[in-house]
């Protein structure tokens, strides 16, 4: 009887953490199908990448960052030059590899990956985790074997539908029997009703103002507040100090999403797809406000969970000090409400995209190795 060949899988994206988190997951779930499998991640050499993939426990390998210019500009008359230098160094990162399938979830790195997979032969999988999917996975798509989608809505050629990977702590968390935990751990009341906001972990300039400008109110108000601000976006005093006050509590940062999920009665975020998906898996009640700019794409990432009603959808220019007073804060303590809303919420959950995205990239390898034998691909 033979030995089970290694399967070998490369994977492409990075920049920040909507790519990173779906693709460690996605790593993750592979790895405990097939303990066999080597990962290498190809990402560059200035994203969220370089810290979170080797504290994963996966191999970085980095290429040329590849910006896709949407105007005549210098950088469209470099984009050739660019994209073949990088084209190249991912064909040595695969050939090294050995690589059975490279998987892409999307960025400046993900489109080099793919049109290197095509030339050497290797099935590529993407996984797209926005409604609206970005240059890169458009480009992609025509030459995948299997294009996997996180949300039904997204306009993408014979998708199938798996939802958003995310890590098994966010899955299995109970919100209801971690949150006395999870408030002690973030320094918050144990029985106050709870606001959460975060921007990110860039912070959002104007969710930062629209919060900060409640900040002494909140005890009158009969509610705490964990402001997340994001790095290097504290707010601060007059005097220069970080501002505070009873009911008030500021972070930059929070490592661990699920321990802010559990704390929470009520999130104020923006849209991202991550967000979005992993509000919907845990059931917490949100008001999601959608970046003002770009593609649009946080309003349709939203979308779904507005209209199940797990979640409040708030522009950008409406979000103000006295739009939470008058509605923001009232939600909060509306404990009817909030039940209601989290049943809405969960109902969109999807817990297994991981392993499912885990079972097509099996499934890409076994297909391409039953038509071009392991042993007869090209050497590395």
């Amino acid at each position: 009887m033979s030995t089970p060949v290694p399967l070998s899988v490369v994977f492409a994206g990075g920049g920040t953490a909507g790519h990173i988190s779906p693709l460690l997951a996605i790593a993750d779930a592979l790895t405990a199908a097939r303990p066999d499998t080597r990962v290498v991640v190809v990402g560059t050499q200035a994203g969220m990448e370089t810290r979170l993939v080797p504290v994963a426990g996966y191999q970085l390998r980095t290429i040329d960052r590849v910006p896709m210019p949407r105007r005549p500009s210098v950088d469209l008359v470099k984009l050739p030059a660019r994209l073949l230098r990088a084209i190249s160094q991912a064909v040595g990162i695969i050939d090294t590899a050995n690589a059975d399938v490279v998987v892409g979830v999307g960025g400046y790195v993900s489109a080099p990956l793919y049109l290197a997979a095509r030339w050497r032969g290797v099935p590529v999988v993407i996984h797209e985790a926005n409604a609206r999917p970005g240059l890169a996975n458009r480009l992609g798509a025509r030459i995948a074997c299997t294009v996997a989608v996180a949300f039904r809505e997204t306009p993408l050629p014979d998708a199938v539908f798996v939802g958003m990977p995310m890590r098994r702590e966010i899955t299995r968390l109970d919100r209801a029997a971690e949150r006395s935990a999870a408030r002690a751990v973030l320094g918050l009341a144990e029985d106050v009703p709870t606001l959460v906001v975060t921007g990110g972990s860039s912070g959002a300039a104007s969710i930062n103002r629209a919060v900060a400008a409640i900040a002494g109110q909140c005890s009158a108000a009969g509610v705490q507040i964990l402001h997340i601000t994001g790095r290097g976006k504290e707010i601060r005093a007059a005097d220069g100090s970080l501002l505070a006050g009873p009911g008030y509590h500021q972070v930059p940062y929070v490592d661990t999403m699920e321990t802010v999920y559990a704390a929470a009665d009520l999130l104020l975020a923006r849209a991202g797809a991550a967000t979005v998906c992993e509000l919907a898996v845990v059931g917490l009640p949100s008001i999601l406000v959608p970046l003002p700019h770009g593609n649009g794409e946080q309003r349709l990432n939203a979308a779904s969970l507005v209209s199940a009603g797990g979640a409040l959808l708030v522009e950008d220019a409406a979000l103000s000090s006295d739009w939470l007073l008058a509605t923001g804060l009232p939600l909060v303590k509306n404990s009817a409400e909030l039940a209601r809303m989290s049943r809405a919420a969960a109902g969109q959950g999807i817990n297994d995209a991981d392993r499912r995205m885990a079972e097509l990239v099996i499934q890409a390898a076994a297909q391409s190795n039953a038509s071009t034998p392991h042993d007869q691909q090209e050497p590395s």
